[in-house]
């Protein structure tokens, strides 16, 4: 099974929780650190990504994400191949970001 730029994938979180009430804030809280615990960075406050080797791997952080859900609130998830992510632009202000190198994949057999 060949690693290539189609079979790699990124998972996108975008959520939008309430943080009225204290459990509320508790929840959302929770949320970002089961994400973190889960192999995912933050992009930005309320967007995450995680690099997964294979369409299968995506499938099992989908699972858990789903499992991690809060009560109330939006949460969307988003997955694109390695091939349509290195076509991200990334801007501080009116200076372009250079592109993380991917994570270092290693390959058995």
């Amino acid at each position: 099974m060949d690693l290539n730029a189609y079979r790699i994938m990124w998972l996108f979180v975008f959520f939008d929780l309430p943080t009225d009430t204290k459990k509320d804030r508790r929840n959302a809280q929770q949320f970002r650190k089961n994400l973190l615990k889960d192999g995912f960075t933050m992009m930005q406050y309320s967007v995450y990504m995680r690099h997964c080797a294979s369409s299968e791997s995506a499938d099992v952080h989908e699972k858990r994400i789903k499992a991690l859900l809060p009560p109330y609130g939006k949460v969307s998830i988003l997955r694109i191949t390695d091939k349509q992510y290195g076509n991200i632009m990334n801007f501080w202000g009116r200076v372009e970001e250079l592109k993380e190198p991917p994570p270092m994949q290693l390959e058995l057999f």
